[in-house]
């Protein structure tokens, strides 16, 4: 495998970002959700280098009071890109309340992967309303590693128009978003949901380190872990392909 350079990495992802809206949106906008996480950060930091920071649009969608929007509002900072905040508070209090009177009928109790994922349909669904009504497109902040064991939300955080961090392992993003000066608060924070109080690697039963030498080299010295990973991949691969139709 050979080294990574993450400056030559950078520089060709700023250039594929710019190629990708040459052809499916001249002049658009870039807009993302900012949650002031790593990913988040880094692709917002490409885009406002590929194509200026006058047309990348930050969206902070907090649930309530959200802890770290702090950190959201240091990298839209930082960037200098424009922003909104959209809280989806009432949206989700009033969306949960209606699913749980009508599960109630069905003699059945709203899941727990239910309340984790329902937020960030209805932040997707904020993003998409601030791109369409600002003539933009979606970018989508899941990395490879997030993808490889599917540990993202369907038509919530996985979607998008176009994934800059989509071939790029969590380590990977990392050094590009050092490579790219952002803050090393920003880039070296420890990745979580901001769900369910844990982090995702307490969640995933792994370390990313583990996961990203993995998918780039094939070697896994635990046989648990290596059985783990390869059980989540094969259940989650259907997020990544298109939905499958019925061919006439």
């Amino acid at each position: 495998m050979k080294p990574f350079n993450a400056k030559e990495v950078k520089d060709q992802a700023v250039q594929w970002i710019r190629d990708w809206f040459e052809e499916n949106g001249p002049g658009c906008n870039a807009v993302l959700g900012v949650s002031g996480g790593k990913d988040s950060s880094v692709v917002a930091a490409l885009c406002a280098e590929a194509l200026g920071k006058d047309r990348v649009i930050g969206v902070t969608m907090p649930n309530g009071v959200q802890p770290d929007i702090d950190d959201s509002l240091r990298l839209i900072r930082h960037l200098g890109i424009r922003s909104c905040s959209v809280n989806i508070g009432q949206a989700y209090d009033a969306l949960m309340a209606a699913v749980k009177e009508q599960l109630g009928t069905l003699e059945a109790e709203v899941s727990r992967q239910t309340v984790i994922n329902m937020p960030p349909r209805l932040r997707m669904t904020a993003i998409y309303a601030v791109s369409q009504s600002m003539n933009g497109r979606v970018a989508n902040t899941c990395n490879l590693s997030e993808d490889w064991v599917g540990y993202s939300t369907r038509y919530g955080d996985a979607a998008g128009d176009f994934a800059p961090l989509g071939g790029l392992t969590v380590e990977e993003v990392i050094a590009v978003g050092r490579e790219l000066g952002l803050p090393r608060e920003l880039v070296e924070k420890t990745p979580s949901d901001g769900l369910c109080g844990k982090s995702d690697e307490d969640n995933l039963g792994f370390t990313y380190a583990v996961l990203d030498r993995y998918i780039r080299t094939g070697e896994c010295d635990d046989a648990q872990t290596k059985a783990l990973i390869d059980d989540k991949h094969r259940k989650n691969l259907f997020k990544l392909k298109p939905i499958p139709h019925f061919e006439y």
